[in-house]
């Protein structure tokens, strides 16, 4: 097969039979947002470059290694966008929604792309739901938001979840942390990896945050920001603490915690999962009080997180988590003439206004094989429509799972022989029924 036939490495296809699945976990994540508060926003899949850079962190591997970077042809550079949050928070203030009542909350769903070595759960292109408060500095809001992701993996299903918060301070706290850190990591600053050496300067906690097996065995050992706290951010911490603890949700405080991304203050949290295998984050977020005003806002103390779909549902099929049935077709009219075709054009409308799903042959088939199609794609009922059927007013609606038969007067409409049957193993739920019952009345 020629190269240019096949998906781009670190990119992926979501066929017909997952795609369901995808779209439950969207749904279901956008409804538990709905319930916090929280809208969906959407922006642009790719923006200015330095949109990230002057934001994201330019120490972070992020900026230094993964994005999508180049040059359109007005000559600007573009990156395509590999997280949300500094995107989001571009958008907030450039349409004002920071202006109005506070807190802001919106949520997301959509694509990132990061040039990384594609592993289980790490693309190139990749999937997240995440969500951004502007306006809000109580622990209370940092509480919310922890307990929002908690309910979308709840809702979804996932267990075996364990929550670790940390608290990376503000920046004048952060400054005697930096101090320490630089003491500490310069005593073998040599074997150091060459990333790492170079960010000793510029940024120290960023080398707590490197894959290198040397670089974490040195970090294991280094000073932890929790000790350097001042009485603000530990006040704050330990009200995020209690928080969590009157809400009955349980938590470990892991000193390790500090993010990929420079944007973070005090606040910071993960999700982990021990069905993934190293991957072991499906969530993570935290406190980012510095980056309107760092955009040109006001100063407006903001938080969010990101969960990565990929991640989610490598978790959910790993502990056999319930998917909702894929959609079914309700309905397949087979025909015979031209007359017959017409008819069922009108009878499928009719289904699909009233909420079922309903197919005819579109490509010319023979009847024998307009019903292998049917069998093929899961047809719940199947009935065959030529000129006699016309002629009688008269066709056989066919259960195809158990074989039974109904005898259907076309006049009153397939569906009026649905319900006169009680024929219930449609697709249409209970709720969407009683409302086609209640419409027919």
């Amino acid at each position: 097969m020629a190269k240019y036939n096949t998906s781009i490495k670190g990119t992926a296809d979501v066929l017909p039979a997952d795609s369901y699945k995808w779209q439950f976990v969207e749904r279901k994540m956008l409804e538990t947002a709905g319930l916090f508060g929280f809208s969906e926003i959407r922006v642009p899949v790719f923006e200015h470059t330095e949109v990230f850079t002057k934001n994201v962190g330019e120490t972070t591997d992020v900026v230094q290694k993964e994005m999508y970077t180049f040059r359109d042809k007005g000559d600007r550079s573009i990156t395509l966008r590999p997280e949300f949050t500094a995107g989001v928070v571009r958008s907030v203030i450039e349409h004002g929604l920071i202006n109005g009542a506070l807190p802001v909350k919106t949520c997301y769903v959509g694509g990132c792309y990061r040039y990384e070595k594609p592993q289980a759960g790490r693309m190139r292109e990749f999937h997240q739901f995440g969500v951004e408060m502007f306006g809000a500095a109580d622990p209370a809001a940092d509480a919310e938001i922890i307990l929002l992701a908690n309910s979308v993996l709840t809702n979804l299903g996932i267990r075996n979840l364990s929550l670790e918060l940390n608290s990376i301070g503000c920046p004048e706290c952060r400054a005697k942390y930096h101090a320490a850190l630089k003491e500490y990591f310069s005593a073998r600053k040599t074997e150091l990896c060459e990333t790492c050496q170079d960010r000793l300067d510029r940024n120290p906690m960023r080398i707590l945050d490197c894959k290198s097996p040397i670089c974490k065995e040195i970090a294991d050992k280094a000073p932890v920001m929790i000790d350097f706290l001042c009485d603000g951010c530990r006040e704050h911490f330990e009200g995020v603490k209690k928080h969590l603890e009157s809400a009955g949700l349980k938590f470990t405080v892991n000193p390790k915690i500090v993010r990929g991304l420079d944007y973070y203050t005090k606040t910071v949290f993960e999700f982990v999962s021990d069905d993934i295998g190293a991957q072991s984050t499906v969530c993570g977020g935290g406190r980012y009080d510095g980056l309107v005003g760092q955009m040109g806002g006001p100063e407006l103390p903001s938080l969010g997180f990101a969960m990565g779909i990929e991640r989610l549902l490598m978790v959910m099929e790993a502990q056999n988590a319930e998917f909702p049935e894929a959609k079914t077709i309700d309905v397949y009219i087979a025909t015979m003439g031209e007359a017959a075709k017409l008819e069922a054009t009108k009878l499928c409308m009719d289904l699909r206004n009233e909420g079922f799903t309903a197919v005819t042959d579109v490509a010319g088939r023979s009847v024998k094989a307009q019903m292998k199609y049917a069998d093929k794609i899961g047809a719940a009922f199947s009935t065959v429509i030529g000129d006699d059927e016309l002629a009688s007013d008269r066709c056989v609606l066919k259960n195809m799972a158990n074989g039974e038969q109904h005898e259907v007067r076309l006049s009153d409409g397939i569906i009026a022989a649905m319900y006169d049957h009680q024929l219930d193993i449609l697709s249409v739920d209970d709720e969407e029924l009683q409302k086609i019952l209640d419409f027919n009345k």
